[in-house]
């Protein structure tokens, strides 16, 4: 019985695909000895339509069209037509024979020549032109935007259906369809449709989206999946060398270095819309690296694309994404301008590259329209706005919908609104949707509550022992105007409870304008960064590291209340200010943070001692951080792009005798983040930290070079460093670090199936201490500055099982000093593609 119905199972879904494509075709092709030949072309005769096997000589493809023939090409081998004896033909097992030599034929073999080669001629063609092609031919340019985001399940089978995970939503499988890429099965869980106005400037190299509609069905209002779904929004050009995909940098095969990145081959030629064009096939040269293989048909006048088809190879270093198709068509306005009219990106993501894992389809889907030009809008019409959201956008009827799509649903498409919209009330579907919230953010919602950060449920340090922490916030949806935040800790060696609350409030959405408060009481690893942080119930890894280097007790009992208001007037610019009142005191017998007020002298050697720190201070910082996209228009928001530049500065001034604070000073603090994509080489992230304090204080209000005890890297801390190790007043550190994606790897046979990636960095500190300063000083630390500069290189191996790297970190100077390390390793865990 279970096999009558995976059998008409099966049929049912063939006999509805072919309701919706004419011709389907897969298989293999390969040679002689029956081995795989990849990247050979494989198109439906007398038309456009093809594609190029993979790595595993494997095909896909399908046609709104009916066909009676296959042709199957590849360097080096004779041409071979298949006929179609029916529309639907899956597992052809196509053999080519090796292609006699005739003097009139260039045949190659292997990697195509860069000599005499007419692709090549082409591509340069493309090269000259590209700057004078399309939207780049105008000062201003206006369209209309339509685009389909989707997320699918895919290979969808009976045993699929049955699992346990799935009791009570089997009415969703009523919805199950066939990719017309990869020719698997697949079940939408996220639709999300947009229609939206583009404006336009190459002169002042300016662009503006305006969204008319939005519409969402499907994990609606799950802000990590949002935010996953706006890195799908990341606009590419073909025309650029390299191409931007999931953190990722692609050598295009446009690109100037294409050359020595691709194998080109011109196949064919023929009129597409009245134009002659020529159709050139690409494929990597190398495996591991960055690339895509597909076709392209070029116009032989213009030199625009008309139309290309590519694929991410299987072999790229990659994680979690098993293939990635790009599709893009170019309509003609003109004689000379070629406009692009459809864009359609899919991906196949999965936890292994293996051909029948199943994973999870991000599909999007956009067309373009109604293109004028040289319609010149004021500068002020470009600016940015700082946190703009128009709710009526999402309010759209479905009358709207159905008479404003670029192309209309079909009759399937509907009913998968309606199935996601009836999935949103299942209980089980509901569980699910939680789980991935609580990977993902850290917190278990109840109601209009998150319990949480779960992470910092448990800790420990040498004073507090064991540690555990119980914490929540007020959580009514991602665009709270106001959150409360709270937490309460026990340490089991103290004995002591510790805690703290903070709240903030968007006054004013426009500008951001938002005032935060808060009060904790806590024990905290000072000196395990430069840069002040006003995010009161922050702690850093140092303080509760289950496992350290060495002995460290240096803790400090901190108790902080602070009061700011911010405000964002630019787009990504925000300024700060606020007042903050701190006590400081050693949360440990083996740590000192005594000064003297009193210096010692003649007539009293012991001076007077104070133990501890009561400061007052003033605060005024401006963070600035430029293409830096955001999801959610609440006080709190989330990240949907990185890396991104980050400059930051921060002015403190000290005031003594309010509230019995005890010192006057004024500090000055920067930090400059700049991260660099150097193409296929990776990418490098430069990171500068400069800070002087004026006046006299003590060791806690000293800027302390930051080490790490830990067994694990921590960005803009030194690996070979302890905690106080180096003591300043004044200091400027630099760090460079580069990550190679493993293109160094990819060229070292043996290790190139590893998908390892290289990292290579140095980091340095320089730093003073006044002698008023040292004079204060009465911790028993003598304090040390790196005046002859302290160094230290690293180098490290990532994607290690696809999650975690190692770090080998060496000492470039103050070798000699006792009690240190020379050389450590670290590692660390983190989910990258």
């Amino acid at each position: 019985m279970k096999k009558i119905i995976l059998v008409s199972l099966l049929f049912l879904l063939t006999l509805a695909n072919t309701l919706f494509a004419q011709t389907k075709v897969s298989g293999i092709v390969v040679d002689k000895s029956k081995q795989p030949i990849p990247f050979a072309n494989v198109v439906f005769k007398n038309s456009s339509t093809g594609t190029v096997t993979n790595e595993d000589g494997r095909f896909y493809m399908e046609s709104p069209n009916t066909y009676k023939t296959l042709v199957v090409t590849s360097i080096g081998f004779s041409e071979k037509e298949i006929t179609l004896a029916k529309s639907v033909n899956y597992n052809f097992t196509v053999e080519l024979g090796e292609q006699e030599s005739l003097k009139e034929v260039v045949i190659y073999t292997g990697k195509t020549s860069k000599k005499n080669n007419p692709a090549l001629d082409i591509l340069r063609k493309i090269w000259e032109k590209k700057r004078k092609n399309g939207l780049y031919m105008f000062n201003q340019y206006q369209m209309e935007k339509y685009e389909k985001v989707e997320f699918d399940l895919n290979s969808i089978d009976s045993a699929f259906m049955k699992k346990k995970i799935f009791k009570g939503m089997e009415f969703i499988f009523n919805q199950v369809d066939t990719s017309k890429i990869t020719g698997k099965t697949y079940l939408p869980i996220f639709i999300n449709e947009a229609l939206i106005d583009i404006y336009g400037d190459n002169k002042l190299k300016k662009v503006k989206e305006i969204t008319k509609a939005n519409k969402t069905s499907g994990f609606e209002g799950n802000q990590q999946i949002l935010s996953f779904i706006k890195d799908l929004y990341s606009d590419y050009n073909i025309y650029n060398n390299y191409i931007a995909l999931f953190d990722k940098s692609f050598t295009s095969p446009l690109s100037k270095t294409g050359i020595d990145v691709y194998n080109y081959v011109l196949r064919d030629s023929a009129y597409i819309d009245k134009k002659w064009c020529y159709n050139i096939v690409f494929y990597p040269r190398r495996k591991n690296e960055l690339t895509f293989k597909g076709d392209f048909w070029v116009n032989d006048t213009t030199f625009a694309i008309k139309k290309i088809n590519m694929a991410v190879t299987k072999s790229a270093n990659i994680n979690w994404v098993k293939d990635i198709y790009v599709e893009q068509e170019f309509d003609v306005l003109n004689d000379s301008v070629f406009l692009l009219t459809k864009d359609y990106l899919m991906s196949d993501f999965a936890l292994n590259k293996k051909e029948k894992s199943s994973g999870i389809y991000g599909k999007r889907t956009t067309y373009y329209q109604n293109h004028k030009f040289n319609i010149e809008k004021p500068v002020k019409f470009y600016k940015d706005e700082v946190n703009f959201v128009d709710n009526e956008v999402y309010k759209k009827s479905e009358e709207f919908w159905d008479e404003n799509r670029f192309e209309k649903l079909s009759k399937d498409e509907r009913g998968v609104y309606k199935m996601l919209d009836t999935l949103q009330t299942v209980k089980a579907f509901k569980q699910i949707t939680s789980l991935v919230t609580l990977l993902a953010s850290g917190y278990i919602n109840y109601d209009k509550f998150d319990f949480g950060p779960i992470f910092s449920t448990f800790g420990y340090n040498e004073v507090e022992g064991f540690r555990t922490q119980l914490g929540g916030r007020t959580y009514f949806g991602p665009n709270d105007t106001w959150r409360v935040q709270a937490f309460t800790a026990y340490g089991f060696k103290d004995q002591k409870f510790k805690y703290g609350f903070a709240g903030k409030w968007m006054i004013e959405k426009k500008n951001r304008i938002i005032i935060s408060g808060g009060n904790r009481r806590d024990i905290e690893q000072l000196g395990a960064s430069l840069t002040t942080t006003n995010d009161i119930l922050a702690r850093n890894f140092g303080s509760t590291a289950f496992f350290t280097t060495g002995s460290n007790g240096k803790l400090t009992n901190i108790g902080l209340t602070n009061v700011y208001v911010a405000i964002e007037p630019i787009k990504n610019l925000t300024f700060q200010t606020g007042v903050s009142y701190k006590t400081l005191e050693s949360a440990s017998p083996v740590f000192s943070l005594d000064y003297y007020t009193t210096l010692p002298t003649a007539d009293n050697p012991a001076g007077v001692v104070k133990s501890t720190t009561t400061q007052s201070e003033f605060n005024i910082q401006a963070e600035f951080t430029p293409n830096r996209r955001t999801i959610a228009y609440g006080v709190e928001r989330g990240i949907a792009n990185s890396p991104y530049t980050k400059l930051f500065v921060n002015f403190s001034q000290g005031y003594k005798g309010i509230i019995n604070s005890d010192f006057d000073y004024k500090r000055i603090e920067l930090y400059y983040k700049q991260p660099i994509i150097i193409g296929p080489l990776g990418r490098t992230n430069l990171i500068l930290e400069l800070g002087k304090t004026f006046g006299t204080v003590p060791l806690g209000l000293m800027s302390v070079v930051p080490g790490n005890q830990t067994f694990f890297t921590i960005e803009n801390t030194f690996s070979n460093l302890n905690y106080y190790e180096f003591v300043t007043d004044q200091y400027a550190t630099f760090q460079w670090n580069h990550d190679f994606n493993g293109r160094l790897f990819a060229r070292v046979p043996f290790m190139r199936k590893l998908n390892w990636r290289e990292f290579v960095g140095v980091k340095a500190a320089y730093g003073t201490v006044s002698d008023a300063n040292r004079a204060l000083n009465a911790s028993g630390l003598i304090y040390t500055a790196p005046e002859n500069v302290y160094w230290e290189y690293n180098a490290g191996i990532g994607n290690i099982f696809k999650v975690f790297r190692l770090d080998f970190a060496w000492r470039g100077s103050y070798l000699d000093t006792p009690n240190t390390n020379r050389f450590t390793v670290k590692g660390s865990f983190g989910f990258y593609f």
